[in-house]
């Protein structure tokens, strides 16, 4: 049954046309620059450099150190247009479309639901997945302007946020379901314990967080064993898994799922992995 409509009178604005008006980033100018190209390609081949925001970037000031890693051997991370677009294609190619999938299987746990977040919305593939399934009323908040670029672009019925997950701008127990897509490992332990305390906020009493992120298999299982169980998908996850970037995984993987839940306040219904994902389901005490 879905939940029975609240009113809403301090949602935050939705980002408009002129918001994603953006400047480019350095990696934009690769194909111009002689000097970017290198820059380009040492990030791409041997990683190691950090984040540097173009002048002019809207609330460029107000982001955290962790964001200005880089993730995935992409050089400036997830801040310019020619990687956001750049990543949009590759990742769902990397997973060998098995993301697809489990975004479905996420938006199947809130259909029952009248209001859903997507937290780390990147490009806004699972925010969409909600849409297509009956959620009336969808939400979604991502810290990079050049992945909602893509999600406006994408997705245009969307309600689109700038912001970070850890601090959102919506009222307490606002929505009946909160997604969040290969978001945790991308966080330092406190600001996984951040985002989580930020979930509880926004979620009625009972409302859930449906989470996907990567296997602890794939990286902790030796070759022989994934090649048993998985076969040759195994053993490529597991390569895929060493060559990109992941500055928090092991962070991740190392924590009880359990102990996190309940120390927030919140109840484990469904904690299964198997290659290349986690799905896990928490439910708000």
């Amino acid at each position: 049954m879905v939940a029975a409509a609240r009113p809403q009178t301090n949602d935050p604005a939705v980002l408009t046309p002129s918001d994603l008006e953006l400047p480019r980033a350095w990696p934009d100018y690769v194909f111009r620059r002689i000097g970017a190209f290198f820059r380009f390609l040492r990030t791409l081949l041997f990683g190691g450099r950090d984040v540097v925001l173009p002048p002019g970037l809207r609330r460029g000031e107000e982001l955290p150190a962790y964001l200005l890693r880089e993730f995935h051997r992409m050089p400036n991370g997830y801040y310019s247009h020619v990687l956001a677009n750049g990543y949009e294609r590759g990742f769902e190619r990397a997973m060998l479309g098995h993301v697809a999938s489990v975004r479905i299987w996420m938006a199947e746990q809130t259909k029952d639901s009248r209001a859903v977040l997507d937290i780390g919305c990147g490009s806004g593939k699972l925010a969409g997945a909600m849409a297509s399934v009956g959620v009336p009323d969808v939400w979604a908040i991502d810290a990079s302007l050049y992945q909602l670029k893509i999600a406006a672009r994408e997705y245009p019925a969307l309600n689109l946020v700038h912001g970070l997950a850890e601090s959102t701008p919506f009222d307490d127990g606002r929505f009946d379901a909160v997604g969040a897509c290969f978001l945790f490992h991308e966080l330092p332990t406190e600001a996984q314990n951040a985002v989580l305390a930020e979930v509880r906020r926004v979620l009625r009493p009972g409302g859930i967080l449906v989470i996907a992120e990567p296997s602890p298999e794939q990286v902790r299982d030796g070759l022989r064993t994934l090649w048993r169980q998985h076969g040759w998908r195994g053993i490529y996850f597991r390569v895929l898994a060493k060559f990109v970037t992941e500055p928090y995984l092991e962070q991740w993987h190392g924590r009880s799922i359990t102990e996190w839940a309940t120390g927030h306040g919140f109840v484990v219904e469904k904690d299964e992995s198997k290659v290349p994902f986690r799905r896990i389901v928490l439910r708000r005490s």
